[in-house]
């Protein structure tokens, strides 16, 4: 019987979706993505998902313009994705893997005012100590003051969209680093603008 390995590729990808609630939410998408500058990452949108592949600091960089673009004008917005490096088989768009650091989005979206509440979850496939992983990258979080506090299967961060993301992407590095032959995944959930009452109350 054959067994399925982890590919060599280190490429990044996430699956996602934007939900701003508006009548005009296709407008709102459509002009979010034309945008963003996508052109270091391989992207490809159907009828229900978006996936943006290729170096990390591009993948979250894209990631968090389209949430920013979409929710700065007070749409209440929710972006709901999953980050994947380490995939079996994965290799489609690795030539984006070739381009350099520097992130075409960030000043945009570090100059737009988003308040960002999130719920993630951190998957570090096949490590029998992935509690201890999964402790550790809350630490992580707390670290960036933005850790709220444990929920059921998920922890919360609130901050501004810039420092959620940026702590999203560090703990998802962090974690890919720790396993840099594994399968990891992270999924997120990051909502603004959101008119419930939420109890931002932060664990000491």
């Amino acid at each position: 019987m054959n067994q399925v390995s982890c590919g060599t590729s280190r490429i990044v990808g996430v699956r996602f979706a934007v939900y701003p609630m508006s009548d005009q939410f296709a407008d709102i998408i459509k002009s979010a993505l034309k945008q963003v500058d996508t052109s270091k990452v391989w992207m490809q949108t159907d009828d229900i998902t978006t996936c943006v592949r290729g170096r990390s600091e591009h993948v979250f960089d894209v990631a968090e313009a389209v949430f920013v673009q979409a929710a700065k004008n007070g749409t209440h917005t929710v972006f709901n994705g999953t980050f994947s490096i380490g995939c079996p088989g994965d290799s489609e768009g690795d030539t984006y893997m070739s381009e350099d650091g520097v992130r075409l989005n960030k000043e945009a979206s570090s100059q737009t005012e988003v308040e960002a509440s999130t719920h993630f979850a951190l998957y570090p496939m096949n490590n029998p100590d992935y509690m201890q992983v999964i402790a550790d990258q809350v630490e992580t979080a707390k670290e960036h003051s933005t850790f709220t506090k444990g929920v059921h299967y998920a922890s919360r961060l609130d901050g501004s969209a810039n420092d959620v993301f940026g702590t999203l992407e560090e703990i998802f590095v962090d974690t890919a680093q720790s396993s840099s032959h594994g399968h990891v995944t992270m999924t997120a959930t990051v909502s603004a603008n959101s008119p419930s009452q939420k109890d931002n109350k932060r664990n000491d």
